[in-house]
């Protein structure tokens, strides 16, 4: 940012405004730059420290007086220098400004582990009783050789000289508001506050290592492709003295030939002859418990259905209770009739009446009926 934008656009306010409302604009530009909420824009800390520096004019009396009269260039010739351009990064900023965590937080201290998420895949007959999968995957854990600690086994770990064995080094800089405290994790045991006498040699002191590791899950009967599992602690090692992240479990259920899943319930489409439509009979299927045997009613009509009670899924957590199977019919017209196929046809059809042709209050005519009155 080359040329100085104005300090009262810069926080939002107008020119009348007293202390409070430039301490509240203030604050309220800097939670909109704060790295948690604004990680997209690659401008935040110049940003922030452009408001900082607005702030530190605009509720200096003196100061303020000096930019309302001359501008940028006399507060320039008057030997101002902004304080926000001393620091390094933003994150020592939000710490000087509003202590360690942004806007009145502690210190950073060591960071948890991050979570990780896998994706295991299992079939339909899965859902029904519930199954395990073993996975594999690569994560960042403790080191095996030194437990975590980072010293090789059987050497001393010394507290830091640097930082007193706190993990944090603090600085203190005066500032337009006053005596600002800054902390920062100590550079020399990186926030642990000891240090090995002797780094381990698998870790070369970190205490952690990348590896693969292997874990068995547990999935629930009746669960849906898409729903995930969490597994507390299982993710990333954290830092030392700070909690593993979690493992996070996509579960995907593979799709099954001829079957679609509607919450509980499994809907098969089953074609069939017009003339076993016509005149009923029995018809061989395929459910999740093997073969079955469904009933076709004399004059079913396209889009009617019926159901095998109890042979679809189970409801998450539980296999006892079971939604239902579902067939719908889909009469197939027979084509590539031969001569004595169309006689007959013919003879069927001259001897149809205007009852035989009524179609019955089933299946998806009479749903739609029921739906638009």
């Amino acid at each position: 940012m080359s040329e100085k934008r104005d300090y009262y656009e810069v926080l939002g306010v107008s020119r009348e405004a007293d202390e409070q409302e430039i301490k509240k604009a203030f604050r309220k530009v800097a939670r909109e730059l704060h790295p948690d909420v604004n990680d997209h824009d690659p401008d935040a800390e110049e940003k922030f420290k452009e408001a900082a520096e607005a702030y530190e004019v605009l509720s200096d009396a003196d100061r303020r007086g000096t930019y309302d009269q001359f501008g940028h260039d006399g507060l320039r010739s008057g030997g101002y220098q902004s304080q926000a351009q001393g620091f390094g990064s933003i994150d020592d900023l939000f710490s000087a400004f509003f202590g360690g965590g942004g806007f009145g937080g502690g210190s950073r201290g060591p960071q948890p582990g991050a979570d990780i998420g896998v994706g295991v895949e299992i079939e339909l007959e899965d859902v029904l009783d519930g199954t395990s999968r073993e996975i594999e995957f690569e994560a960042v854990a403790n080191c095996e050789h030194c437990k975590g600690n980072g010293a090789e086994p059987g050497t001393p770990i010394n507290t830091c000289d640097r930082c007193g064995g706190t993990g944090e080094l603090r600085t203190v800089a005066n500032t337009a508001f006053g005596q600002m405290v800054r902390a920062m994790p100590c550079d020399r045991c990186g926030g642990d506050g000891r240090i090995p006498e002797t780094p381990c040699k698998e870790c070369s002191g970190l205490g952690r290592r990348h590896t693969t590791k292997r874990h068995r899950v547990d999935i629930p009967a009746g669960i849906e492709s898409g729903q995930r599992i969490r597994i507390a602690g299982a993710g990333h090692a954290g830092e030392t003295g700070a909690p593993p992240g979690d493992l996070y479990v996509e579960v995907r259920v593979a799709e099954r030939e001829g079957m679609t899943r509607d919450g509980q319930d499994l809907i098969t489409v089953v074609p069939i002859d017009a003339t076993t439509a016509m005149i009923g009979g029995t018809l061989d299927v395929v459910t999740l418990d093997g073969e079955d045997e469904i009933e076709v009613a004399a004059g079913t009509q396209p889009g009617a259905e019926t159901q095998l009670k109890g042979k679809g899924l189970p409801r998450l957590g539980t296999s006892r209770r079971r939604g239902n199977h579902r067939f719908i019919f889909n009469v197939v017209v027979p084509a590539n009739l031969s001569e004595a196929q169309l006689r007959l046809a013919t003879e069927l059809d001259e001897s149809l009446t205007d009852e035989n042709r009524e179609p019955k209050e089933s299946g998806i005519f009479s749903r739609m009926r029921r739906a638009f009155g």
